[in-house]
């Protein structure tokens, strides 16, 4: 009986202090480095209480026949704990997830999920708009001809 006071008792004074929510939308552009450098673009889009947050995000980098590079296409949904605001217009972040992906060169292909752990920073330009810069490293399940690519990306970012 105790116990279920005390909860009731936390859940109403938390329901007293609302929780300050921010939304985001990213549009990027960067490298994926392994095995060789390829030009990869996306979107993500996140929600955040205070600290802690939650990001869906989609990305795809071309294949490269000659240097035997395979494309790749991300459907990733990640937990993100950032500060609460940033330190002379700087918030960084630390990502960890997971998702879908599927890999293809040529004739063969791979579809499986995987895993990311990476982070970065939004830096404030003017107003809501700020660049933000990431860095994910892979882990690949199922057949990839890559199990641990790596992505670095520049990308504008709208705060709402």
């Amino acid at each position: 009986m105790k116990r279920w006071l005390v909860g009731a008792g936390l859940i109403l004074v938390l329901l007293g202090f609302p929780a300050r929510a921010s939304a985001d939308l990213t549009a990027f552009v960067g490298v994926n480095s392994r095995p060789t450098n390829r030009t990869v673009t996306g979107l993500a889009v996140g929600i955040g209480v205070v600290v802690v947050g939650i990001e869906f995000e989609y990305s795809n980098s071309r294949e490269d026949t000659a240097a035997a590079a395979p494309s790749l296409k991300t459907g990733m949904v990640n937990a993100i704990l950032q500060p609460p605001g940033s330190i002379a217009g700087i918030r960084p972040y630390f990502t960890v997830g997971g998702g879908a992906y599927k890999e293809q060169l040529g004739d063969r292909e791979d579809t499986s999920w995987g895993t990311n752990l990476g982070g970065g920073a939004k830096i404030a330009l003017a107003g809501p708009i700020q660049l933000r810069l990431d860095y994910r490293i892979f882990s690949l399940k199922g057949t990839p001809l890559e199990s641990k690519p790596q992505r670095f990306y520049v990308g504008v970012n709208l705060a709402f």
